[in-house]
């Protein structure tokens, strides 16, 4: 996760810049944003939202090129809906009633 007290925060836009070109030609946006939703091999590129503009940091960068590099994949957050969450509640509930 990103530290903003810590880490050297870029604009999304400007992360293109600071990678290395691969065969003289700069990663384009696309890539980078795409990285940061979908991943590459698994591993997703960190971002946060401030204000209406994405960024990462210099040492997301790092990690993400690391990380491909050494096969790791980032674990994906589990999100749970609200609604599936209540229902999950009720049914712990139900068995507790049940003596389960």
């Amino acid at each position: 996760m990103i530290d903003l007290s810590e880490e050297t925060v870029i604009c999304l836009s400007e992360a293109p810049r600071h990678l290395p070109r691969r065969d003289g030609r700069a990663f384009s946006l696309a890539t980078v944003y795409r990285w940061s939703l979908k991943g590459c091999r698994g591993v997703r590129l960190e971002t946060l939202q401030i204000g209406g503009r994405r960024h990462t940091s210099m040492e997301a960068l790092q990690r993400f090129a690391e990380q491909l590099t050494s096969g790791q994949k980032t674990p994906e957050p589990v999100i749970i809906p609200i609604r599936r969450e209540r229902e999950i509640e009720a049914a712990e509930r139900e068995l507790i009633a049940h003596g389960a």
